[in-house]
């Protein structure tokens, strides 16, 4: 089985790196970051993707910049929607298998419940609104495989929540956080296992474009998920929890984006972790002063 990677530089590109390294899987993978292909020039996608002939494409690229993209919208959409349309089109004409990566974002964060994959979509910023075009475009295309929403990822790689979180601790004796926001945390490489599950299963032949969702168990806010890097890695600097308005952004935050992960751990047989115990997990990796 040959698996091509987007976004290899990337935080769940670079665990997916992390576990083919260990070559526990009768896998050929091949990586592409954005050196190897420019997501942006979208005209060169498919025929490249189509000359490397792979079996399945995972697509973990993305313009991620959350508040940036309220200025960027256009630069967001090539990278979120145009360029994952010619993703389609490739695997498409590949008869591949595309497995794309996208965001609890494409809700709202009203519903104060877990999310269902069929429950109404209604993004409330560019981020969003891109990524829940390139969702449709994919759908669009007819395209084998399956699209995967995820929350709050974190790893030992690029910017994330935890590695700010242990800087701003080293550096600081308080912090005020956010705590009218909720999610679930998921490290990247419980995601990326998941996604090598998910390719081995002959499951994934048979969907067209059908929308899953994977975090790690359990929810908590961003000053509960705070509190808890603070607690684990003994660092003094005491945590405040404030409403959002407090802390205004670009971009508007669901303040409840749970998801339910019921479908796919059914359909794909999967287990999992509890975010803090993943959290802990993870910690040992991150280097002191990230």
């Amino acid at each position: 089985m040959q698996i091509l990677v987007l976004g290899a530089a990337g935080q769940v590109g670079q665990e997916l790196q992390h576990l083919a390294s260990r070559g526990e899987h009768d896998i050929q993978w091949i990586f592409f970051d954005r050196q190897r292909l420019d997501l942006s020039d979208t005209s060169n996608i498919a025929p490249t993707l189509i000359k490397q002939k792979p079996d399945i494409i995972i697509n973990c690229a993305a313009y991620t910049a959350v508040d940036k993209a309220e200025q960027e919208g256009a630069t967001a959409d090539v990278i979120n929607h145009q360029a994952v349309a010619e993703i389609a089109r490739a695997a498409l004409a590949l008869d591949a298998s595309l497995i794309h990566i996208s965001t609890d974002y494409v809700f709202d964060g009203y519903h104060f419940q877990p999310y269902k994959t069929t429950d109404k979509t209604s993004p409330q910023g560019k981020y969003g609104e891109t990524k829940l075009a390139g969702e449709r475009a994919f759908i669009k295309s007819g395209a084998k495989g399956i699209i995967v929403r995820t929350s709050w990822v974190y790893s030992a790689y690029g910017n994330n929540f935890v590695r700010t979180m242990l800087r701003l601790g080293s550096e600081k004796d308080r912090l005020n956080v956010v705590a009218d926001q909720i999610g679930s945390p998921t490290w990247a490489r419980d995601l990326a296992a998941a996604l090598i599950h998910i390719s081995q299963s002959t499951q994934l032949a048979k969907k067209q474009g059908t929308i899953y969702h994977y975090s790690n168990a359990g929810a908590c806010s961003w000053y509960d998920f705070a509190f808890c890097i603070m607690e684990a890695r003994h660092l003094p600097c005491q945590v405040h929890p404030i409403p959002s308005e407090e802390f205004p952004t670009p971009a508007k935050r669901p303040h409840y984006s749970v998801l339910d992960c019921g479908e796919l751990e059914k359909d794909f047989c999967i287990q999992r972790p509890h975010w803090l115990s993943s959290l802990k997990t993870a910690l040992v990796e991150f280097m002191p002063s990230p």
